[in-house]
Order: C-alpha cells, then structure tokens, then sequence
C-alpha cells in the first residue's frame, strides 16, 4: 500500500503514537518484533548481533519508539540521548541486515490492529533510520 506521507497526518504532532497506540501498543509491537526476530529464520542473523537476554534492547526500542513518533521522550528520561547510527557502528550492517530487520518489523506490524495505512507510513519511516544504518556502517 503505498501512502502519501505528507497527507497522512502521521509523523504530526503526536498523531503516530497515539496510531500505534501509546506506550503500550508500541511496547507489544517491539514484543512482537523480537519474537519474530528469534523465531523466524530471516532474522536469525540479526537475532545473533543481539545480546542473548534482550530485555533491556527491547526496552530502549519501545521508550525510543515512543518518543520518535511523537510521544513522550521515555528513552532520553531514562537512556540519555541517543545517535541511532552511533549506536549501531560497531555492528556490520549492510543490505542484508538492513533488509532483515525490515522484514522481522514487517512481521511484527502484521500482528498489530493497525490500520493499513499506518502499517504502511511506520514501515516506510523506519526504513529512513534503517538505511541510515546501514549507510553509516558501510562508510
């Protein structure tokens, strides 16, 4: 589904927080994602570059989610601020990477009851940072 990012109304204010549904809703997309990412076998590779216990990973990614689509910014209260390239510079990050992590949120987002179209806006933005990752690894 494609969607015109600018008319959607998501990435406004906080009109994407409130569509993934708050903290809550985001924290069970991260639960899903993570599930997904150590079940199925396109994520076993990027399951690998994750620390064996990712609750604390998956905790920085529902406070950072929640504060990047316009929510409260959790994970500044409670991380301090965050560089997502820097973060992940240690890491080989390259299409294939990129592409997996992409398809565990697709995944995940496919479990969600979002609406279609926010599926599609959530997807299409963390593709930006995603590439940026990836970008940023291969300098």
């Amino acid at each position: 589904m494609q969607i015109d990012m600018n008319q959607s109304g998501f990435g406004q204010s906080d009109n994407s927080f409130q569509a993934a549904g708050g903290e809550a809703g985001i924290t069970e997309l991260v639960a899903h994602f993570y599930r997904v990412m150590s079940e199925a076998p396109e994520g076993a590779h990027i399951r690998s570059m994750h620390p064996k216990d990712i609750t604390v990973t998956a905790d920085k990614l529902a406070l950072f989610l929640c504060g990047w689509l316009g929510g409260p910014r959790l994970f500044n209260a409670k991380y301090g601020p965050i560089s997502i390239p820097g973060v992940h510079s240690h890491l080989v990050v390259n299409e294939p990477e990129r592409d997996a992590w992409l398809f565990c949120m697709r995944q995940a987002l496919g479990e969600m009851d979002y609406t279609d179209e926010f599926k599609a806006y959530l997807l299409t933005a963390l593709g930006v940072p995603a590439e940026r990752i990836r970008s940023v690894a291969c300098d």
